[in-house]
C-alpha cells in the first residue's frame, strides 16, 4: 500500500518508547519526516537516532506538554527543521491508577491540564497550516478505557473519553478542509505503562506479575498482548493517504479484547 506519507512532516507526542516511540519510526519507514517529541531528551534522542540509522529522517524535541507557553516556540523549531506539520500524533501519558471517587480536586484539574486542554491547545495551533495546506490528519491515541472502563483507572477513564468526544466534534468542523480527526485505542499493548499498571494489580492482589499477566492474557480473544509495532501499524494506516475517507472514527487495536460492540 502507498501510504501518501512520503516527504510529509510528523509530530509524534510521547516518542521516547512504547506506543509513541514505535509510530514514530513507523512513520518514518513510510517517508515521513519525525519530530520526535517527549520530556526526557535522552529517549527521544535514543528514538531519532534509530530513524537515522534506518534511513529516514527524524529529530528529537525535548517537550513537556505541561508548558503550554512553550507550544508555538516548538512548533516553529519543526518547522524550521523538518517542516510544517501535517501529521499530528497526540499521545500522552496516563496518570497513576485511582478510583473514581475520593480524588482531590486539585488532582483532578492537573490531570485534566496535562492530558486534556494540552492536547487540545496543541492541536488548536497546528491547524491554521494545515487548513492552508488543505491536507491534515490528527490522531489521538487513548485507552481501551474510553469504551470499557478499566477498574482502578477512574481518572484516566473519564479524562481520556473526553478526548474522543473533542475529537468526534473537531472531525466534522475540518472535514471540508482535507483534515481527518481520529482516535486510535490499544488494548494491551506491552509496553512499560502496561508492566506498571500490571505491577500495581499485582500487589494490590498479593499476587505475582506473572499471574496477572496470565490473567489478563486469557481475556484477549489472540491469546498475547500486541506489539508496539502493530499498534503503530494501525496509525499509519489513519495517517495515510488510503485512510482519506476515515474521520470522526475509533479504530480499536486490541486484540478482540474490548467485549462490546
Amino acid at each position: 500500500m502507498n501510504t501518501g506519507l512520503e516527504g510529509k512532516t510528523a509530530l509524534v507526542l510521547g516518542a521516547g518508547g512504547g506506543l509513541g516511540g514505535a509510530i514514530a519510526q513507523a512513520l518514518a519507514a513510510e517517508g515521513a519526516r519525525v519530530a520526535a517529541a517527549g520530556r526526557t531528551f535522552e529517549h527521544v534522542a535514543a528514538t531519532a537516532e534509530a530513524i537515522t540509522a534506518a534511513g529516514g529522517v527524524g529529530i528529537p524535541l525535548e517537550f513537556d506538554l505541561a508548558d503550554t507557553e512553550s507550544f508555538p516556540a516548538m512548533l516553529e523549531e519543526v518547522e524550521q527543521r523538518v517542516g510544517r506539520v501535517e501529521v499530528l500524533v497526540n499521545n500522552t501519558g496516563g496518570p497513576p491508577p485511582s478510583t473514581a471517587a475520593g480524588v482531590a480536586p486539585k488532582d483532578w484539574v492537573e490531570q485534566f491540564n496535562a492530558m486534556v486542554l494540552s492536547v487540545i491547545h496543541l492541536t488548536d495551533l497546528v491547524i491554521p497550516k494545515m487548513r492552508e495546506g488543505g491536507w491534515g490528519r490528527i490522531i489521538t491515541s487513548t485507552s481501551s478505557g474510553v469504551v470499557a472502563p478499566i477498574p482502578n483507572l477512574g481518572v484516566s477513564n473519564a479524562l481520556r473519553a473526553s478526548l474522543v468526544g473533542w475529537s468526534k466534534t473537531l472531525a466534522r468542523e475540518l472535514a471540508p478542509n482535507g483534515i481527518t480527526v481520529n482516535v486510535a485505542i490499544p488494548g494491551r499493548i506491552a509496553t512499560a505503562r502496561i508492566l506498571q499498571l500490571d505491577s500495581a494489580r499485582a500487589e494490590r492482589e498479593g499476587k505475582t506479575v506473572d499471574e496477572v499477566q496470565s490473567a489478563s492474557t486469557a481475556t484477549i480473544p489472540v491469546g498475547r498482548y500486541g506489539r508496539p509495532e502493530e499498534y503503530a501499524a494501525a496509525v499509519v494506516f489513519l495517517a495515510s493517504e488510503s485512510a482519506s475517507y476515515i474521520t470522526g472514527s475509533t479504530l480499536r487495536v486490541d486484540g478482540g479484547l474490548i467485549p462490546s460492540v
